[in-house]
């Protein structure tokens, strides 16, 4: 009960106290009469509250907040509509996806009455409903679905729910604000196999990257071996400066055998292959220096 109809309601018995003891004790009952009026006639409605109200079986009125009055008897208020958002949890457990994998669903949907009319009128019992209905359309979308899709995706999920509660309570003069899936679980085993082919796709990537990579480092070498066939000074040049990289590091020895030696002078070698061959053609006669 409201302060106002409180006041009221004390005011009139007050009224009546004080007339049947200074004036006339017949006008008391009257004075009570008139405050179990008040009681019954006067009411107030929150912000956020709608009252529906019937009068003698009809619909009069849905009235909104601050005070009013009803006809006491004649009018009835069948409910009391609350007008704010408000969340219901549902859930989906042993689902089947479309490729027959049991998942259990937890979600969560935001609902508000837009229609006080339709919500007191149109159904019994409206909360009731949309818990059903939220359940109902979790299952159907759980089984539309692809496991891997309803892992990946449920910003999808969650609009695709949204819409399809909310096309079965808007007659029911309810508004859908969101719906969000907060948990979806699936069986251990299940989760070994997911992990274990996740797993083996890394290695496969791995495994590729590296092939791409040895192909490339070997078209490269290809390459630089055609540059050194045709440029030999080339390949001395890079030879000696391996060396070098080899063994500016302080205290570093390294041994090379005396042919490896020869080919890194290659003009030497070819020098004395040909006084080599002058003094096989000309026996007796020196070499020229």
């Amino acid at each position: 009960m409201n302060p106002i109809t409180t006041f009221l309601i004390f005011a009139c018995i007050a009224a009546g106290i004080a007339a049947g003891y200074w004036a006339n004790p017949l006008l008391a009952p009257l004075f009570f009469a008139a405050a179990a009026i008040v009681a019954t006639s006067l009411k107030m409605a929150n912000v956020w509250q709608k009252f529906v109200i019937l009068r003698m079986g009809k619909l009069q009125s849905v009235k909104g907040a601050g005070l009013f009055v009803i006809i006491p008897v004649i009018d009835s208020i069948v409910a009391v509509i609350d007008e704010r958002i408000q969340t219901t949890a549902f859930n989906a457990e042993q689902a089947l996806t479309r490729d027959t994998v049991p998942v259990n669903v937890d979600a969560i949907i935001f609902w508000h009455v837009h229609d006080a009319e339709k919500a007191a009128l149109a159904i019994t019992n409206y909360r009731e409903a949309i818990d059903r209905v939220a359940q109902t359309s979790l299952r159907e979308m759980i089984g539309a679905s692809m496991l891997a899709a309803l892992l990946s995706d449920r910003r999808e999920a969650d609009q695709k729910l949204k819409y399809e509660i909310g096309q079965k309570t808007a007659p029911w003069g309810i508004s859908v604000s969101s719906v969000e899936i907060r948990d979806v679980a699936i069986p251990v085993a299940l989760q070994d196999a997911m992990s274990r082919q996740a797993q083996a796709e890394r290695e496969k990537q791995a495994r590729m990257i590296l092939g791409s990579a040895e192909a490339a480092i070997a078209g490269q070498f290809v390459e630089a071996a055609t540059i050194y066939a045709g440029h030999p000074v080339a390949l001395q040049l890079r030879a000696m400066n391996i060396i070098y990289e080899t063994t500016k590091e302080r205290g570093a020895t390294i041994l090379m055998p005396s042919s490896m030696v020869d080919s890194l002078n290659p003009s030497a070698a070819t020098l004395a292959l040909t006084l080599a061959a002058k003094e096989t053609k000309e026996p007796g006669k020196p070499a020229a220096a």
